[in-house]
């Protein structure tokens, strides 16, 4: 007999809450090992003995064959010299101790379990709130760790005999599944203010949509505001309700098919599209499309895509009561423009009462909101918009070595906060926008509960520079010393942090708007950046941005401001925009007094400005009823200019002769000046306005290019680094990312981090780390 050996193996990653311990014992079983495994909070600890060749098999067993939704990102193996002599393999209960903590997101129901809620042999069959070790709700309900359901919002509904016996035994697919029910003693789902609950309330909601009506839907990490995507009349009257004339909505499809009837979905989409985190993706319109209605997603080549991922979303679309319902619904974020996603019935009376007919609720509550992922492709890989649902907070790891404790509050717009202990970085949920302060109540509260989980104590408080912010005044009443960070550097650390980029890079950090450290606008910034800083190498040629937060929302008046400033002239200016139909003359005058004596008017180099304000000169779009609505717009002309007419050209658009590039006092300039002035010259020309669409994309990646050359020639850099709002136009970075690697650069983008404010805290946090290890060392 060969001689036996212990060990002692720790587990991390997402390794709580998806059958780990029950897959470990198997495992164990086949290959004859003893000991025990232990929930450790962190990590899973295994205690492993038998032969060398049967636990070199188990461990990997384990690495290779993990349970479906667990995530392992580190395995430390130690021999153990004394050992107790084992004479089984035991599941033996959770115990707390500190170390790295990995909470899993929120899962999308699995095949086992929607096979199960439409089996009527099943006792399961139509419940609600169906759920295993593979699926369910995670972050979302959960108070502490270790991930047990007393510490979950679960703990409200003591398990029935039959749950109860499924939960302690390790040979069932539900063994320690902490939200474990059924319709016996699970949550139950109600209409608010009206009596039906359970299957009434369903089928209420069922035939209130189907006939044509708008009800407020809870799910997993909020409410949702839904109706027929078919019905223009239906869709009409929620985008009147909630004062949403233009902005896309997200829609839910009964099932795949239904999607590829609609959308063009390759192998890569169609992977996540119907995989364990199920986010709205952003897809291709077939062109013989004709099942969603024009109001879904007006003037939009594209359309948000997401399949059912709780048990109650199923049901919505069936159900065995005999209403026949459409196969899209609007599964639009239930909430207040700029508020946050309504969480409870409290808040769904308060804010939701108005958009619908009504609402069904249930009695599960929701710790933590978790608004729907929103991911685009780029290249066939994921390239995300918004991260939360189904990622949120899984953590990003980097090579460096750090060593402390930070919090990042985000930015001020698409908010969401990350927290960094070691090298280990956690982006929260999406929290919104936080001009409204139902937000930054949503913040503050968020950040204590996502510190409570990751047993986080920060050092600092990493925040932005503008000095006007809620999020700025959020970190500054932490109590905590403060460091603040430029907007546009914050994206460029982000991207190299996703990309575990240590290295000075050539950022470019194209978006709306950001405080400069000049005290101007920013926002199209190159900046030659590593992780202790960075220097302003270029920049888009500044303007004058007149009208303070108007002119984010009305890119004439961006158009009018750059028209005179090439012309000076009022007369010139005047006759130019009465033949583009900028604005009336009235508006005209009062644009030119403002700048004339520099009345709410700042410096300004942002790039989304510029897009809002050559959107207007080509007549696409003179103003935005939300935010990017212009700048999108632009990019859909040019997209339409490549697909359709570029691709049977003999030739490429001519390209203008002019200087790529200035020579400014401090920096580079990207010659936009003259770039507009070709524009406009050849739009009074009578060009077309798709084409020159797509000749700006064109022609700013090149003056980016250009000046990402010249600064490699000055530095010796290398590497590009692509973020900020900007870089969600997926032809401007098609374009820039090819042009940049003709010319021999390393580029680095984004791809689960989102390049708009989105994804700024990783790089105010890993910004935070940095500082905190140069003050440690001094």
């Amino acid at each position: 007999m060969s001689e036996e050996i212990t060990r002692q193996i720790r587990i991390y990653g997402i390794v709580q809450g998806v059958g780990f311990r029950p897959t470990v014992s198997r495992h164990a079983a086949t290959r004859g090992i003893r000991g025990n495994v232990c929930n450790k909070g962190p990590y899973v600890e295994i205690y492993a003995q038998g032969s060398e060749e049967a636990v070199r098999g188990f461990i990997s067993d384990i690495q290779n064959r993990p349970p479906k939704r667990a995530a392992i990102l580190k395995v430390n193996v130690e021999n153990v010299e004394h050992p107790e002599a084992y004479t089984q393999f035991d599941i033996i209960e959770s115990e707390k101790t500190k170390g790295e903590i990995f909470v899993s997101p929120d899962i999308a129901i699995c095949d086992e379990c929607k096979e199960e809620i439409f089996d009527p042999r099943n006792r399961r069959y139509l419940h609600p709130f169906i759920n295993c070790t593979c699926c369910g709700p995670r972050l979302t309900i959960l108070d502490s760790l270790p991930y047990d359901r007393e510490r979950t919002s679960m703990k409200e509904f003591p398990m029935c005999p039959d749950c109860a016996k499924e939960y302690y035994d390790p040979a069932t697919r539900r063994y320690d599944a902490q939200p474990v029910c059924c319709n016996d003693c699970g949550p139950e789902v109600y209409l608010i203010g009206r009596e039906e609950r359970g299957r009434a309330a369903i089928t209420y909601a069922r035939k209130t949509i189907a006939e044509g009506g708008i009800v407020a839907i809870k799910g997993i990490g909020g409410f949702h505001l839904c109706c027929d995507a078919s019905n223009e009349g239906a869709v009409s009257r929620l985008r009147q309700l909630k004062r949403r004339p233009m902005k896309p909505f997200a829609v839910m499809a009964k099932d795949p098919e239904a999607v590829r009837k609609e959308c063009e979905v390759s192998a890569e989409q169609s992977k996540i599209l119907d995989g364990h985190q199920k986010p709205i993706l952003l897809l291709d319109k077939k062109k013989e499309a004709e099942i969603l209605c024009p109001s879904v997603a007006p003037g939009n080549p594209k359309v948000g895509v997401m399949l059912p991922y709780a048990p109650v979303q199923l049901l919505i679309f069936t159900y065995d009561d005999g209403i026949e319902m459409p196969e899209f619904l609007v599964m639009t974020s239930g909430n207040i423009s700029g508020a946050p996603i309504c969480r409870d019935d409290r808040e769904a009376e308060a804010e939701l009462s108005g958009f619908c007919d009504c609402m069904l609720s249930h009695d599960r509550k929701i710790r933590i909101r978790a608004d729907d992922s929103v991911m685009d492709f780029y290249e066939d890989k994921p390239y995300m918009i918004r991260r939360s649902r189904g990622y949120a907070p899984l953590p990003f790891m980097v090579s460096t070595p750090y060593q402390g404790q930070v919090l990042a509050i985000g930015g001020e717009l698409k908010n969401s906060f990350c927290i960094g202990v070691d090298n280990r970085f956690y982006p929260s949920p999406y929290v919104g926008d936080l001009e409204d302060l139902r937000t930054v109540k949503a913040l503050r509260e968020t950040v204590g509960r996502l510190e409570t989980l990751l047993e986080v104590e920060p050092e600092i408080v990493c925040c932005d520079m503008h000095p006007k912010y809620n999020s700025v005044m959020v970190a500054e009443e932490l109590g905590l010393p403060v460091v603040k960070v430029q907007h546009h550097y914050a994206h460029i650390l982000s991207c190299m942090a996703e990309n575990d980029c240590a290295e000075q890079v050539i950022g470019v950090s194209f978006d709306g708007t950001g405080y400069g450290t000049d005290g101007t606008i920013w926002g199209g910034e190159i900046l030659l950046s590593d992780l202790n800083g960075f220097e302003r190498a270029g920049s888009v040629m500044p303007f004058l941005q007149i009208g303070g937060d108007a002119s984010s929302k009305e890119g004439w008046r961006i158009a009018v401001s750059l028209l005179y400033g090439m012309t000076g002239d009022r007369e010139k200016t005047s006759e130019i925009i009465e033949k583009l139909e900028l604005c009336t003359k009235q508006e005209a005058n009062v644009q030119f007094t403002m700048a004339d004596r520099k009345i709410n008017a700042v410096m300004s180099t942002s790039a989304g400005r510029l897009f809002d304000g050559v959107s207007a000169i080509l007549g696409i779009r003179r103003k935005s009823t939300f935010e990017g609505e212009a700048s999108m717009a632009l990019e859909f002309a040019a997209e339409e200019y490549q697909k359709n007419r570029l691709k049977n050209a003999k030739k490429m658009p001519e390209i203008p002769t002019y200087e790529l590039l200035k020579e400014g006092n401090d920096r580079l300039l990207l010659n936009t000046g003259s770039l507009i002035k070709e524009i406009l010259y050849r739009r009074l020309n009578g060009e077309d306005s798709d084409r020159l669409a797509y000749i700006f994309h064109q022609e700013l990646a090149r003056q980016i290019t250009a000046s990402c050359v010249k600064i490699r020639e000055q530095s010796g850099c290398n590497k590009a680094a692509l973020s900020g709002g900007v870089f969600q136009n997926r032809l401007l970075l098609e374009l820039t990312d090819h042009m940049l690697k003709q010319q021999g650069f390393e580029v680095l983008k984004h791809q689960l981090v989102p390049p708009n404010d989105g994804g700024i805290a990783l790089g105010q946090a890993v910004y935070a780390m940095a500082y905190l290890d140069r003050n440690r060392n001094k």
